[in-house]
């Protein structure tokens, strides 16, 4: 037995009240004590402050799954001490990856034959996911590029400037060139002639987003591959696609199955999915699928025999844990095309729930479309007394999470809210956020309206100045008592 097992073996086993843990000396918050503590009283300690966090299922800001079934549940908490890269000693584990691949490259439509298995690998989500799949169309373009005798060192990337940011920092950690498609009034996504246009012969891919951030929008894949097809066919570039799928690639197989933006379509070569946000899995999974095994250099896959046999791996990281991927293969034979389908639809209804309430106060343009990732953006329509950040300052007293946030170039005047749908937002709480939010603009209509940026010099000279009627009103008002304080001295004598 280890000598810290021994130690918590002669420990008294019967659980100590948090008012028996004696707090003599203040707990160091940036180094480590130089005493142990018991473990009751460090259990008490964290958990105390961790009641000070937000609750996850009213964090309306993350896409990020935040509930899951007790079973589930406990196949994680089986499962947390496994390593995911231990695969000759996790066999099972390494199998139920491979059949999570299998699964989501054929919701995909991947050319696949009868036999033939997938290519694709597990991440820690969809940021890793990019990061790989940017690697691999830098690679083959570095290789093409090379074989024609001609220079590879400027490669570039065309998206849409509604990209998320793990896009830019795969741009600046790897030397990339961004270009992006700046947005407009009511088209807050890439427009696809404009991401054509900006295509040259360095680029290594166009990334097209299935679900935007901001609204939740579907961007046009389909135009998107025929505008760049006829454009390959004129310059002889053969410029790939890669689809971020991060948040729609769960919905929309099951929402819109006749839109083509998957494998479908002859240029997309890639495609990554959160598996942790509509793939209904708590945070740590994300997958990133190629159409071919072509598609994925070769070169760029490490075989490492040290653990006990040949493994191949294509990771940026090494050590994860299993339980989300063993969590990602429960969802997907427990619930399988139906189950997602119910789920899906019901995450759809509550949205429409939502965009009708707010529509009824009269007070908000919706932003979102009804297509694409059930969530619900909205804007003010009047923000000149009050504006979305103060909305959801506001909302916090209430317990919800409700993001504001400006949209990128060239619309950053729009500001907008947004409330993200997930599996575990009913009906009854899409009602009770419109009451709340209504609750809330009443509060705010009966406040002094904001002062607008461009009113601030304006509004310090009326303080400067009523800082200065403010003094001369409390000298007046000492000299008038000083006055009636001798008046009736002298009535008295």
């Amino acid at each position: 037995m280890s000598r810290r097992r021994a130690a918590l073996a002669l420990e008294p086993q019967h659980k100590q009240r948090s008012c028996d843990i004696q707090d003599t000396t203040a707990l160091r918050r940036f180094r480590m004590a130089e005493q142990s503590i018991p473990k009751e009283a460090a259990y008490q300690i964290i958990n105390d402050e961790l009641m000070l966090d937000g609750n996850p299922r009213l964090n309306l800001a993350s896409f990020v799954t935040t509930w899951m079934e007790p079973e589930c549940d406990k196949l994680i908490q089986a499962s947390v001490n496994k390593n995911y890269v231990d695969m000759d000693e996790y066999p099972v584990t390494t199998e139920l990856q491979n059949r999570c691949v299998n699964m989501i490259a054929h919701l995909f439509n991947a050319p696949l034959g009868e036999s033939e298995t997938a290519v694709g690998v597990g991440t820690v989500g969809s940021s890793e996911a990019i990061m790989l799949a940017g690697l691999a169309f830098k690679r083959r373009w570095q290789n093409k590029m090379k074989a024609a005798g001609k220079p590879c060192d400027k490669p570039n990337i065309v998206t849409g400037a509604n990209v998320q940011v793990c896009w830019e920092k795969f741009a600046r950690y790897f030397e990339v060139e961004l270009k992006e498609v700046k947005l407009s009034d009511g088209y807050y996504v890439m427009d696809p002639e404009k991401a054509v246009d900006m295509v040259d012969e360095n680029t290594i891919c166009v990334a097209a987003i299935l679900g935007s951030t901001l609204n939740g929008e579907f961007e046009d894949v389909k135009l998107l591959n025929d505008l760049l097809t006829k454009k390959n066919a004129e310059t002889r570039w053969d410029t790939p696609i890669h689809v971020d799928a991060a948040s729609g690639g769960f919905i929309a197989p099951f929402l819109y199955p006749e839109l083509e933006w998957d494998f479908r379509l002859p240029l997309v070569k890639s495609i990554n999915v959160s598996g942790h946000k509509y793939g209904l899995v708590y945070a740590g999974i994300g997958w990133c699928i190629w159409r071919t095994k072509e598609d994925l250099p070769e070169e760029l896959i490490f075989h490492i025999n040290y653990l006990g046999a040949d493994q191949p791996t294509f990771t940026l990281n090494f050590s994860k844990g299993s339980s989300q991927v063993i969590a990602q293969y429960y969802q997907l034979i427990r619930l399988g095309f139906e189950g997602y389908k119910n789920v899906m639809e019901n995450c759809q209804e509550n949205a429409m729930v939502l965009k009708q309430g707010l529509e009824k106060t009269g007070k908000f343009n919706i932003v979102s479309k009804d297509n694409g990732v059930p969530l619900v953006a909205f804007s003010l329509k009047d923000s000149s007394r009050h504006n979305e950040f103060e909305i959801s300052d506001f909302l916090r007293r209430f317990g919800w999470i409700v993001p504001a946030y400006t949209m990128p170039p060239d619309a950053q005047h729009v500001t907008v809210l947004r409330v993200v749908i997930r599996e575990d937002f009913s009906r009854t709480l899409a009602e009770r956020l419109v009451l709340d939010i209504e609750k809330v603009l009443h509060e705010l209509d009966g406040l002094p309206a904001r002062v607008p940026s461009g009113d601030l010099a304006a509004l310090a000279a009326a303080e400067a100045n009523e800082k200065e009627m403010e003094k001369q009103r409390q000298v007046i008002s000492l000299w008038k008592r000083a006055v009636l304080s001798k008046k009736k001295t002298s009535g008295v004598c």
